[in-house]
């Protein structure tokens, strides 16, 4: 059971764990999380049966993910437990643990005091024991360090794993021009949305604003597939897309009205003659004896855009084909198809503002718990009258800056 408790608290299994967080948040970053299976089945051909079978559609709301962050937090517990022990023992007994030390080097009156003098210079404290013995300590707080940056390792990663699962999502379709108002009043405003690049390329990006509820304004933000948009407590996802028909209608006194369909719907100014719009699909084939067969799946735009749809007049219902810049005249009305209209489907998600706050304040943990511990280190130098002695959790430093300095003095007498 010990042997377990060591490896669990051991440097070697949290490098594992770091690892192999490190790897699953590759394969998270390059396959696109949290879409519909057709997309894996069909973006992913010979390996879609792997990726879902792994999870690796939703590798940061997986179990396994789940259980690294966790044995991490474990791991890091465990080191910063018993590194606390060790640093408060090791604290209030350094002082008395160098007072015993052997003197390593010996040194005459003049280098006693030459060393003395250096000390000072170096805002060492000196405490005077018995039999003549000085302790000259410096940066006692520098045992600190290593606590501190694990302390604040495990504070990054449970703040970092709390801002992965307690965000609310929300997934929300927006046609350009659009806006979205979410509960506490930030407003997400959809400017445009493209699905392929000026090369035909797929592209998938949306260029939105964010407004929060105290004001601030994002500027234009370009969102995309896993280039997300960060503004206040928000994270805005490029998450699917949509193709939507556009209808202009027309009445007999010249004033129209520009309708975006994204299901069926009746048109009419009377509820007997109109249209009833079925369904746009992406393209048709038509064969040499003029007979239609209409596309049903593609992806990207839609290059020959087709309206399914039924004319209503006087009861009657007529099945209609209609492409865009076609007009079709009933009850009085003008129904002029125009291209269809793309929109993005987004999904947002809100992190508490203390939760940012606190996983900041972690890092800034981190920075101050690495300055300490390499621009900190502690100082115990032991000195008499007959020599001198170096102690300290990393003693060789100062080992070699007493030795250079009595070494360089005993060369300039020599010249």
């Amino acid at each position: 059971m010990k042997k377990i408790w060591q490896f669990l608290r051991s440097m070697r299994f949290g490098l594992i764990l770091l690892g192999l967080i490190a790897a699953f948040s590759v394969v998270g970053t390059l396959i696109p999380q949290g879409r519909e299976v057709a997309y894996y089945a069909q973006t992913y051909r010979a390996a879609h049966g792997i990726v879902l079978m792994l999870g690796l559609h939703h590798v940061f709301s997986s179990w396994y993910f789940a259980l690294l962050l966790a044995l991490l937090c474990l791991n890091l517990t465990l080191c910063s437990v018993v590194r606390v022990r060790v640093v408060a023992r090791g604290g209030r007994n350094a002082v008395a643990a160098a007072a015993q030390l052997p003197n390593e080097a010996e040194t005459s009156p003049e280098e006693s005091e030459r060393l003395r003098a250096y000390l000072v210079s170096k805002r060492c404290k000196a405490e005077h024991l018995d039999g003549g013995v000085t302790v000259w300590h410096k940066n006692g707080f520098g045992r600190w360090g290593t606590f501190i940056t694990h302390l604040s390792i495990l504070l990054t990663v449970l703040l970092g794993a709390a801002a992965l699962y307690l965000p609310t999502v929300t997934d929300r379709t927006c046609l350009p021009g659009e806006s979205l108002t979410m509960p506490d009043g930030t407003v997400i405003s959809v400017d445009a949305f493209s699905i392929e690049d000026e090369n035909g390329r797929l592209d998938y990006a949306s260029e939105l604003r964010i407004l929060l509820s105290d004001g601030r304004m994002s500027g234009s933000r370009r969102v995309s597939v896993n280039e997300p948009a960060s503004f206040g407590a928000y994270k805005v996802y490029q998450q699917t897309y949509g193709t939507a028909g556009s209808l202009t209608v027309t009445n007999a006194e010249g004033g129209a009205d520009d309708f975006t369909l994204t299901e069926p719907v009746f048109l009419s100014a009377d509820g007997r003659n109109g249209v009833w719009y079925e369904a746009l699909f992406p393209g048709y084939i038509k064969d040499p004896s003029g007979n239609v067969t209409l596309i049903t799946n593609t992806t990207g735009s839609y290059d020959d855009p087709v309206y399914r749809v039924q004319v209503a007049s006087d009861g009657v219902y007529t099945p209609t084909l209609a492409f865009p810049g076609d007009t079709v005249q009933v009850g009085g009305l003008t129904f002029r198809f125009n291209d269809p209209i793309e929109y993005p489907g987004l999904r947002i998600k809100r992190t508490p503002t203390l939760i940012n706050a606190l996983l900041i304040a972690a890092f800034v943990l981190m920075t101050v718990g690495l300055y300490v511990t390499f621009f900190m280190q502690p100082v115990l130098v032991r000195t008499d009258a007959a020599g001198y002695a170096v102690g300290g959790p990393k003693p060789e430093g100062m080992r070699m800056e007493l030795a250079l300095l009595l070494n360089n003095k005993d060369k300039e007498k020599q010249e």
